[in-house]
């Protein structure tokens, strides 16, 4: 394993309110087990997370609203307990975009990739990204953002019995008003009414072709832009299971290698000269086998700990090594190695391990506490979103004479 500068502590930073985000706590065990002090700024203290060992700090986090300087303090009033430098690290959107807009003022306290302003925001914005694709000639959906409710039910019926419909800026969703990021569209109607609701969204609406696929044709790639810019740790993996099913969050994945997957990422992320960690999600049509680009998150995916590779080396350590100056060494794959979030999977978890390694999202015999407490927060978090959904299910129904569309991400 390589040494990080243990010199160097690491603030992690999440704004968006998920006291169950499983790659919060992969990104603190990875650095705390390199000995690196781990500060996290995120509203955990109910969390799993707040009861690892390898967690040295936490820190009241901004609102999920909050303005850029509002940002900037919280992070700043945690730079003043720190003896120096620290490496900074976003894992939600939001975080990303306000470090990537507060680079200025932030970089004389904090380490941080290189790049130039806007980069984070052409690829997070889904609007945007479709733009970026068509430049770099990686293969997207088709993408349309319409001006008006009419034009949203004449965009649906053109692109056939389902659309995918995405806000624009999913960071920006109200946490109470029952919009998704993500769902599929199957009627005009449908599409109307959600763009109606576009001034509660804070973005607006875009509908996609639906990307037709069979089984294992759900696709990520993490990595990690240097310096030199170059691609390091990350690779290529299958999403072998989500939640929720269509599309959701990886809950089972498996390194499987694929050259030509990761080829397409290296040259989109050349081309548009990002730096920094990415996590990509493509889909594969059924039709024509051709891999289409979904989303690209600048940030480090949940599930990056799937591509420690033989070296230990995974997205979160090859940044702190990087922005340290420490050398990144060559990669060591372990194709197979999987990862499995065992609370949407509980009966998958108690298997016997297959493989060459697996790792689950929450239980490690190093750090044991994480994994008790999942035992009984979950329990009551399933009971509460139950009773919000009974009590909440009927709103779009009422407010737009359609069912509500079937959800396709969190």
């Amino acid at each position: 394993m390589q040494r990080l500068d243990t010199r160097i502590p690491a603030v992690l930073l999440r704004i968006d309110r998920n006291s169950f985000h499983h790659g919060t706590l992969g990104a603190v065990r990875s650095l705390g087990r390199a000995g690196v002090e781990v500060h996290l700024v995120a509203a955990d203290a109910h969390s799993p997370v707040a009861r690892s060992r390898y967690l040295h700090r936490m820190h009241p986090p901004p609102a999920p609203a909050a303005p850029p300087a509002e940002v900037a303090a919280a992070l700043l009033r945690v730079a003043a307990t720190l003896r120096g430098p620290a490496v900074l690290i976003p894992l939600d959107d939001a975080g990303s975009l306000a470090v990537s807009a507060l680079r200025t003022e932030l970089s004389d306290r904090f380490l941080l990739p290189a790049m130039a302003p806007g980069t984070a925001e052409s690829v997070a914005d889904k609007a945007a990204l479709a733009e970026v694709c068509a430049t770099a000639g990686v293969p997207h959906p088709r993408t349309e953002l319409p001006d008006s409710a009419s034009r949203a039910e004449a965009v649906a019926r053109s692109l056939g019995p389902a659309a995918v419909a995405k806000w624009s800026r999913p960071w920006c969703l109200p946490r109470d008003a029952g919009l998704h990021s993500t769902v599929v569209v199957r009627s005009p109607g449908e599409a109307a009414a959600l763009y109606e609701r576009g001034a509660e969204a804070g973005s607006p609406l875009l509908l996609q072709a639906f990307v037709a696929a069979g089984a294992g044709a759900d696709w990520f790639v993490h990595g990690y832009v240097g310096r030199d810019g170059r691609v390091h740790g990350g690779g290529t993996g299958r999403k072998l299971r989500a939640w929720p099913r269509a599309a959701g969050i990886t809950v089972r994945g498996e390194w499987v290698p694929n050259p030509a997957l990761e080829a397409l990422a290296t040259r989109l992320v050349t081309r548009v000269g990002y730096r920094g960690v990415f996590d990509l999600d493509f889909r594969q049509d059924a039709a024509t086998g051709t891999y289409h680009l979904l989303d690209f998150n600048p940030r480090p995916g949940a599930q990056f700990r799937l591509f420690a590779d033989g070296a230990e080396l995974d997205v979160v350590r090859a940044l702190h090594l990087d922005l340290t100056h420490r050398p990144l060494s060559a990669p060591r794959p372990l194709p197979g190695r999987t990862f499995l979030v065992e609370n949407y999977a509980p009966l998958t978890a108690l298997l016997p391990r297959q493989g060459p390694a697996r790792e689950l999202a929450w239980h490690a015999p190093d750090d044991r506490a994480p994994g008790t407490a999942l035992r009984s927060l979950w329990g009551r978090n399933v009971v509460r979103r139950l009773r919000e959904r009974v009590r909440t299910r009927a709103v779009p129904a009422s407010r737009t004479g359609v069912r509500e569309p079937e959800r396709l991400g969190s």
